[in-house]
């Protein structure tokens, strides 16, 4: 029996987390592009806010992108940063998939997952490669003094996480391992999940709604 990361005594002392799901409901293949792009812009304002977003993206069978993938935020501001997101999203383009086609307007749902109340299966030591690096963005004068920061990437799946919460290197791994681990399990549920958010909330209350967030153009910009 292979050695196993234990990540129960981590996960008790955990930072509150906060999930989210991205789907495309039963949209077509311009709603899966126009989940992919709003996946790009969330990690990037993510970012520039200091709040780390880990993402895993449902597996798909074309060049169109995902039908859905589940977003974990970690750090201050992150459920405030979630509401801004939560809702309809719209996406004003034509069509790069028919280009004739007269609908100029595709939706995509987003939705707060309720929070975690089990700590998820401990990993396997040989699928886990932790990489260190000075940490950037926010933090203030120290962070970037020590290669504290830490990136877990699994190996099976190429699913990565990193951790920089903490300035202690061993904080961090562990902090990293919590988070990898209940990726993959979020990710092993994404599709349950997103069939019971649809059935909730089918593709066509979507484009009733008023979305959240509006975006233009095959460059995605806001409008």
């Amino acid at each position: 029996m292979g050695q196993t990361f234990a990540g129960r005594e981590a996960f008790a002392g955990r930072a509150a987390m906060t999930r989210l799901l991205f789907t495309s409901g039963r949209g077509p293949a311009e709603c899966r592009i126009a989940l992919g792009k709003a996946l790009g812009v969330f990690v990037a304002e993510a970012e520039a806010a200091g709040i780390e977003a880990d993402i895993a993206e449902a597996l798909w069978s074309d060049d169109w992108g995902p039908a859905s993938a589940v977003t974990m935020l970690h750090g201050a501001g992150a459920d405030a940063f979630a509401r801004g997101w939560t809702g309809s999203v719209q996406w004003i383009a034509q069509s790069p998939v028919r280009p004739h086609h007269k609908r100029k307007n595709w939706f995509i749902g987003v939705f707060a997952l309720p929070p975690v109340d089990a700590a998820p299966p401990p990993l396997a030591r040989g699928d886990v490669r932790f990489e260190a690096f000075r940490a950037g963005g926010p933090g203030g004068q120290h962070q970037n003094k020590t290669e504290s920061a830490v990136r877990a990437v699994h190996i099976p799946t190429g699913l990565a996480v990193v951790a920089r919460d903490d300035r202690s290197q061993h904080r961090n791994k562990a902090l990293a391992l919590e988070r990898l681990a209940g990726l993959l399990a979020l990710r092993g549920e994404m599709e349950r999940v997103a069939a019971e958010q649809d059935a909730h909330a089918l593709h066509e209350r979507l484009e009733r709604g008023r979305p959240v967030r509006r975006f233009r153009g095959e460059a995605f910009q806001p409008a």
